[in-house]
C-alpha cells in the first residue's frame, strides 16, 4: 500500500468498478480507526498508564471502598459494589473500557476517573462485572510500591503517658520499608533470633493521591486519596536499644495494612473515628482518633515541610493507650507475642485487618 498518510491513493482502488475515491478513503479510514481501537484495548499497563488522562484528585470521589487483591499471584483491584466485590480489569475488558490495573498504579498514574467511568458503567450494566466471591477473596497489601511509608510515633495522649514519653514539641517521624508490606490474612514470620518484644499498633492510616509539599493545614486533606486500617507492628528490644526506632520497625511483614482504602467521601473526618486491637479475641486497645496529639491536617501540613509526599506514599499516624510497651509490669515478665498469635486490628468504616504470628 502506498503512503495514505501523504493523501495518495493506490491507482487499482481509485480505477476499480463501483469503488470511488471518496469511498475507498472512508473505508481506509474505518480500517485505520479499527486498527486503532484494537491497539489501545490490547494496550500494556504501562502504555495504558501513559495514555491515560491523569486526574490525581478523582480517586478521592469514590462513594465505594476499593482494594488490592491478589489475583493469579498478581496484585489487582477490586471493587465493593452493590453487586458484591468485582474484579477492576476484568470487568473493564468486558466492557471495553481503560482501567488501572491495582492500587499503585490507580493511586500514582493518576487514574482515578477511569475507576470512575467503570463504576458508573457497572451500575448501567451490572452483568458486564466479574464477581469474587467472597470466599475466594485473597487480598494483598493496600499498596506494594510506595515510594514512602512514613510513620508517626507517640501521638495519642494516654500513649505517650503510659509509656512515660513527654508530649513531643513536633510530630516525631520515622519509616518503614516495602519490605514490611503485609495485607489482610496475611502471616509475620518473628525475627526471634533477634528480639522477643512483639507488640503491636493498631493506627489509622493515610493514603496520599497528590503530591504534597508545604501545604497548610486547612489545605492538608485535599490531598488524601483515603484512609486505612494499619498496624505499626513492633519489636520493642530493637526498636528501644539505641535512640533511632526503625531496627524494631521495618522487619519483613511488620507494616500490614488494608484491606480497605475509603476516600474522603466516606471518612470526612479522620479525627472521629473508633479504633480497636483484638489479640486472640481479647480486646486491648479500644479509643478514638480523637485523641491524636496532631491531627491528620496537622500531620500532612508537618510532614510536607519535611520531604514531598508522593501519590499512592502512606503514613501511619500513631497509636492509643493499651500496647505492650505501656504495661507497668517488668518487660521481662510480661506477655509478648509470639507464634501462634492472631491480631485483629480495625478502624471504622475502613475494616478489620487480621494477621497470624508465626
Amino acid at each position: 500500500m502506498t503512503d495514505i498518510g501523504k493523501g495518495s491513493l493506490d491507482q487499482g482502488e481509485a480505477t476499480r468498478p463501483g469503488v470511488s475515491r471518496r469511498g475507498a478513503l472512508s473505508a481506509t479510514g474505518l480500517l485505520l480507526a479499527g486498527s486503532a481501537t484494537a491497539s489501545a484495548m490490547n494496550a500494556s499497563p504501562a502504555n495504558a498508564a501513559a495514555n491515560a488522562v491523569k486526574d490525581f484528585g478523582a480517586v478521592a470521589l469514590l462513594d465505594e471502598r476499593i482494594a488490592n487483591l491478589t489475583v493469579g499471584g498478581k496484585p489487582a483491584l477490586g471493587i465493593e459494589t452493590d453487586i458484591g466485590v468485582i474484579h477492576a480489569a476484568a470487568t473493564a475488558r468486558n466492557l471495553g473500557l481503560p482501567c488501572p490495573a491495582d492500587m499503585d498504579d490507580l493511586l500514582q498514574n493518576g487514574r482515578g476517573r477511569e475507576l470512575l467511568a467503570l463504576v458508573k458503567a457497572v451500575k448501567d450494566r451490572p452483568k458486564a462485572a466479574k464477581i469474587i466471591a467472597a470466599g475466594d477473596l485473597q487480598f494483598a497489601p493496600l499498596v506494594t510500591r510506595p515510594e514512602k511509608i512514613v510513620c508517626v510515633g507517640f501521638n495519642y495522649r494516654e500513649h505517650a503517658e503510659e509509656t512515660n514519653t513527654p508530649v513531643p514539641k513536633a510530630p516525631p517521624l520515622f519509616a518503614k520499608y516495602n519490605n514490611a508490606l503485609n495485607h489482610h490474612n496475611g502471616r509475620i514470620k518473628l525475627p526471634t533470633e533477634v528480639d522477643s518484644w512483639f507488640d503491636y499498633e493498631t493506627e489509622l492510616v493515610i493514603v496520599f493521591a497528590k503530591a504534597c509539599k508545604n501545604v497548610s493545614e486547612a489545605d492538608a486533606l485535599n490531598y488524601v486519596a483515603g484512609y486505612a486500617t494499619g498496624n505499626d507492628f513492633s519489636a520493642r528490644g530493637l526498636q528501644n536499644i539505641t535512640s533511632q526506632f526503625t531496627a524494631g520497625k521495618t522487619a519483613d511483614g511488620f507494616a500490614p495494612i488494608g484491606p480497605w482504602l475509603a476516600s474522603p467521601k466516606r471518612v470526612p473526618d479522620p479525627n472521629k473515628l473508633k479504633i480497636k486491637t483484638l489479640v486472640n479475641g481479647e480486646v486491648r486497645q479500644d479509643w478514638t482518633t480523637e485523641d491524636m496529639i496532631y491531627n491528620c491536617r496537622h500531620l500532612i501540613s508537618y510532614a510536607s515541610r519535611c520531604m514531598t509526599l508522593k501519590p499512592g506514599d502512606v503514613m501511619y499516624t500513631g497509636t492509643p493507650q493499651g500496647v505492650i510497651w505501656g504495661q507497668k509490669t517488668p518487660p521481662d515478665q510480661r506477655r509478648w507475642l509470639r507464634a501462634g498469635d492472631v491480631v485483629t486490628s480495625s478502624l471504622e468504616g475502613l475494616g478489620e485487618l487480621t494477621v497470624t504470628l508465626d
